[in-house]
């Protein structure tokens, strides 16, 4: 929880520097720019800043049909259509601090509780814990669309090991379990770093952020960066 209230606060940082032009500017994210993946992000904090909200969102999400993450966030981004970019940023910079509070509040019987529907990663649909949405997926989701955001508008991302370096990790831990084979990964820049895992694998040298996006499937991947991981 207090990486996800350092992510929040980085995300609002960037949208807080963006020039009008930047809103409108595409993302890796096909259908949505840079606006819409904000709106995203903010309906997201919403829902986990208020249990009615959650539930609201959630019954809402499944009425509409087809795969429920996706039919989640195209409802988070269609409700918030006709928000003007500083309403987006004075509303996140409120809901924020709460969304946080929301997930560290939760408490641990019903991050036991299996979510109600399955999540496709891969060619694969796979059943989570609430536990795992509220704690890691909530977290690695806004970084991702913070990686998004700064690439769309050729902004700097603010990088640290403490905090990055952290999330980064938890992602390539996930993914040699996902994967189970042997190698060595170097990540390099501030979020970087060095593992091993088994004997005699091939090795890996990438920036971190870029293998992060690698495993997102935002970028082309061969070989064992084939193996997704959810953001």
């Amino acid at each position: 929880m207090r990486l996800a209230a350092t992510e929040y606060q980085r995300y609002l940082d960037v949208l807080r520097s963006l020039a009008s032009q930047d809103w409108n500017r595409s993302t890796d994210c096909p259908d949505w720019d840079v606006r819409a993946m904000a709106t995203h992000v903010l309906g997201m904090a919403e829902m986990a800043a208020s249990i009615r909200e959650n539930r609201r969102q959630t019954r809402a999400a499944m009425r509409r049909g087809g795969v429920f993450v996706h039919s989640l966030t195209a409802l988070q981004v269609a409700e918030r259509a006709t928000m003007r970019p500083d309403e987006i940023v004075h509303r996140f910079a409120e809901v924020a601090p709460r969304a946080a509070r929301g997930r560290r509040r939760t408490p641990g019987f019903i991050r036991r509780r299996q979510m109600p529907v399955t999540q496709p990663v891969g060619d694969a649909d796979e059943p989570w814990t609430l536990g795992f949405l509220i704690d890691t997926i909530l977290t690695r989701d806004t970084w991702m669309h913070r990686v998004d955001t700064t690439r769309a508008t050729s902004r700097s991302m603010h990088l640290t090991g403490d905090h990055d370096g952290v999330l980064v990790a938890d992602v390539v831990g996930e993914w040699s379990e996902r994967h189970g084979q042997s190698c060595t990964l170097h990540l390099t820049g501030p979020a970087g770093g060095r593992w091993s895992f088994g004997q005699d694998g091939p090795g890996l040298d990438l920036d971190a952020v870029e293998f992060c996006r690698i495993v997102s499937h935002r970028a082309p991947a061969q070989g064992l960066l084939r193996v997704e991981v959810p953001f």
